[in-house]
């Protein structure tokens, strides 16, 4: 089936909808805002630009920004001047930037609105070119300058569905970050068949998760350009509050931190006990609701989607009081993003959904979830071996371990990578365990871990909520749950201990990924070599529960 890439969607729009705003951006308190011709003039002469550099056909070029106008329209102009996009985290350490510069030759890097370049700076080698954005300029040639005397590209550019769009690298979950290449046929694939199934058209996006993420940009990037939808930005995060608000999304995206952030908001406002009393009080309990929903920005909203993690079951059911309905999503850079969607008439709490139109799912070996689909990655970039060890028979093994019930709604029940074996020889999947602490809201993270342990512990990062706590009632606290989670699992599985670890585990130590996931391998290294005397410990607060010297 033919599909329309992503340049003609921009190309339809240009020609139908040519005044309708598209991109809408808060900058200083003041809303600056692109039109669909608008946008279209940016990239023809960026396009146009880009071209005058005279790269070979198919150069690597790096977009290192937040979200942001001139990210969409940066990836645009890549794609219509014939190069292949790499977009990069915008928190990355200078590290890991520099190795992935190198990897993918980036012969040209966009550097736009971040929080600390001069720290990443050292990771862009001299022989890179930079153009740096609008409103957000560091101390390179700036994009509305170098369009000054620029003739924009007239032609309307059509780029074969087989060449490489691009090249995105994994957040490094479990190691190095791999270079997961698309072509323009998977972007068109994925995004027309999941705005078909979603049954979406001329919806309000608003972005903020990194659109160098595929979930950010398979959403409201490429669900825009198919809906003919419009795009609001988040400004940062000492507005984000009132930028979604003001924005009133028809499409929100949350990962499960958002989430609990949001919960914690309200809970300062209400407490439990009084938010109950209320929503027991049917005429109160629907202004509560729509309170709350306007309050988050959410009262519009149609589709309301997590994903790029797991989002706890309690969560999910508490927000379901309020009257949102959370859509569970799972999918993965390998298959752009296009696998399992709850749909919002189908909802069931607990599972990632089912598969998405042309997507096929099957268990392998260890209930490993496989996917097949004609928009899987063509590969990881350089890495043949893995490549091959990843699709094997036209199958994506995941990594992750599933079940599927009898309507297809498939439920992850951990990573088979993740599971470690205790000195017992009995194997522990942590993924699961860790969900059921989900519900105490004194737990920020959790980290199961238990490798040559006689019985597993979970390590600990505290919440807001939590450390307001005297200690006393933060281990009365853990000491509950952890009482309640060891009656669910087997013999085994029992945590033996809970370590509070005084450490922030954050992006920058590098205990969690670009996308807030904790980087086990990392924690692993960090706290192993304690996890003996932990274990062994008699010095509770109370039982089982500790504090990390």
């Amino acid at each position: 089936m033919k599909y329309l890439s992503p340049l003609e969607m921009l190309y339809k729009w240009e020609q139908e909808t040519p005044d309708a705003v598209y991109l809408s951006q808060p900058i200083d308190g003041f809303i600056h805002e692109w039109t669909w011709r608008e946008v279209g003039q940016e990239v023809r002469k960026m396009a146009s630009y880009i071209q005058s550099l005279d790269f070979p056909e198919q150069t690597k070029i790096g977009i290192l920004s937040k979200n942001c106008a001139h990210w969409i329209m940066t990836d645009l102009a890549i794609m219509m001047s014939g190069h292949i996009s790499v977009p990069l985290y915008p928190n990355l350490n200078s590290e890991t930037l520099k190795a992935i510069l190198a990897h993918s030759e980036t012969k040209l890097l966009f550097v736009g609105k971040l929080d600390n370049y001069a720290n990443m700076k050292e990771g862009v080698s001299e022989d890179i070119q930079c153009i740096t954005y609008p409103f957000y300029s560091e101390d390179y040639p700036e994009w509305n300058n170098l369009l000054e005397s620029i003739n924009p590209i007239e032609s309307n550019i059509v780029r074969k569905e087989e060449e490489l769009a691009t090249i995105i690298y994994t957040s490094g979950t479990t190691g190095e970050p791999k270079g997961v290449m698309h072509t323009f046929y998977n972007f068109s694939f994925s995004a027309t068949n999941a705005v078909r199934a979603l049954k979406i058209h001329k919806e309000l996006f608003f972005s903020y998760l990194p659109l160098s993420h595929i979930a950010e940009r398979l959403l409201v990037m490429m669900g825009s350009l198919y809906t003919g939808g419009k795009v609001s930005f988040a400004e940062s995060l000492d507005t984000f509050a009132e930028n979604l608000s003001k924005a009133s999304p028809s499409v929100f995206l949350g990962v499960p931190r958002i989430w609990t952030k949001f919960q914690q908001g309200i809970l300062l406002k209400i407490p439990q006990n009084k938010l109950d009393f209320l929503l027991r009080i049917p005429i109160i309990s629907s202004v509560i609701k729509k309170k709350i929903q306007k309050g988050l920005g959410l009262s519009k909203a149609r589709n309301i989607f997590t994903g790029a993690a797991p989002t706890p079951s309690s969560t999910i059911e508490w927000f379901k009081s309020l009257g949102i309905y959370i859509q569970e999503a799972y999918a993965m850079t390998e298959n752009t993003c296009y696998s399992h969607v709850t749909f919002k008439e189908k909802i069931k709490i607990g599972s990632v959904g089912q598969p998405l139109p042309l997507c096929d799912v099957k268990l392998g070996n260890h209930n490993e979830i496989l996917i097949r689909h004609d928009a899987l990655m063509i590969g990881y970039y350089k890495n043949e071996e893995e490549t091959q060890n990843t699709i094997i028979d036209g199958w994506l093994h995941t990594g992750d371990e599933g079940e599927i019930d009898k309507e297809g709604f498939l439920r992850i029940t951990g990573r088979v990578k993740d599971i470690f074996k205790t000195d017992k020889g009995k194997y522990v999947a942590p993924s699961p365990i860790e969900m059921q602490f989900s519900s105490n809201k004194d737990i920020e993270q959790i980290c199961v871990v238990g490798t040559n342990l006689p019985q597993p512990i979970g390590l600990i990062v505290l919440s807001e909520n939590g450390k307001k706590k005297s200690e006393l009632e933060v281990a009365a606290s853990l000491d509950k749950t952890l009482h309640v989670v060891n009656e669910n699992l087997d013999s085994h599985e029992k945590l033996s201990k809970i370590v509070i670890v005084k450490d922030e585990w954050t992006i920058d130590n590098k205990l969690l990924t670009p996308t807030m996931k904790i980087k086990r391998n990392s924690i692993e290294k960090r706290y192993k070599d304690k996890y003996a005397s932990w274990y062994k410990s008699d010095e509770v607060l109370v039982s089982r529960v500790l504090l990390e010297d």
